[in-house]
């Protein structure tokens, strides 16, 4: 039979296109990272461990992995696909841990090489002593928010609360004071909610900053503070490489993430001289680093 020489009309675009799947709802869960010491690491040569003065992306996912009691090869890509802003509301200072290690038998140290026995070569000149540096931020606090799907940030809230495996501010030896999670999670943006919580920072630093406020004549508010931040942003004009591909040992690696620097103004809490701010461990209960002034 032959073929129909009219060819038939093309059909024309669907006016109202598939939407596709409807995003889902977002949650914020704002986490106050908090202690005597904390180290931010994301790089790491020879003997010397730096750390950077604010949490990183990858330390703060390794807390919420730690949390939820995700093992080391545990798929993490929906925790690093959670945007993070981190306010500083105390910096803190640098401290230097300062080592020395050396053989007890009076021996040369090996070096990290080996040989085809797998036995570790000898130094070459022969040392006697390594000499290695380990840096810490000390009396700093900072509040950390995550934003992302709220099933997920929910299911995070109570895993801080009740941690499978213990919490650390970078390293194993930085051991967080309480409460972490501030509250229940929150709508919203990371932009907007750590723009509403109160200021964090010890009663030491907050009495400090009432008594300038009283001082005056400067033109001086004591109810709000403006405090640096730092927010995941794809058009940011930063770039860090802190973002983990696993926690697995031995397969570690990171990628980087763009970042947008800003300023914050925030409450402080603060009524007046014969107002005491209560410190927030008393509010979640006994803290034994409250004395401290965190």
């Amino acid at each position: 039979m032959p073929a129909d020489p009219t060819p038939a009309p093309a059909l024309a675009p669907d006016p109202t296109p598939d939407p596709g799947p409807q995003d889902e709802a977002q949650a914020v869960l704002v986490l106050r990272l908090a202690g005597p010491l904390q180290s931010w690491g994301d790089r790491s040569a020879f003997n010397r461990r730096d750390s950077r003065p604010q949490p990183t992306k990858s330390g703060v996912v390794g807390l919420l992995a730690a949390a939820a009691g995700r093992p080391r090869e545990a798929d993490i890509t929906d925790l690093v696909g959670l945007r993070l802003g981190v306010r500083i509301d105390q910096p803190g200072t640098l401290l230097r841990d300062y080592h020395t290690v050396s053989d007890y038998r009076g021996q040369p140290l090996p070096q990290a090489g080996v040989n085809a026995k797998g036995v570790q070569k000898p130094t070459s000149p022969a040392k006697d002593t390594h000499v290695t540096h380990r840096y810490y931020l000390q009396d700093a606090v900072f509040v950390a928010a995550v934003q992302g799907p709220a099933a997920l940030v929910e299911a995070l809230a109570e895993a801080i609360r009740s941690p499978a495996f213990p919490l650390a501010l970078g390293r194993r030896s930085c051991v967080p004071t309480q409460p972490i999670a501030l509250g229940a999670v929150r709508d919203g943006t990371v932009e907007a909610v750590l723009a509403e919580e109160p200021w964090q920072a010890g009663e030491v630093a907050k009495a400090a900053y009432r008594r300038r406020a009283e001082r005056g004549p400067e033109p001086f508010s004591p109810y709000r503070i403006d405090l640096a931040a730092t927010f995941d942003d794809p058009s940011g004009d930063d770039t860090v490489q802190d973002v983990p591909r696993t926690f697995d040992p031995r397969e570690r690696g990171f990628s980087t993430r763009r970042i947008r620097h800003a300023w914050l103004d925030v409450p402080t809490g603060l009524r007046s001289s014969a107002t005491t701010v209560q410190p927030a461990a008393a509010i979640a209960g006994h803290d034994p680093f409250a004395l401290l002034g965190w």
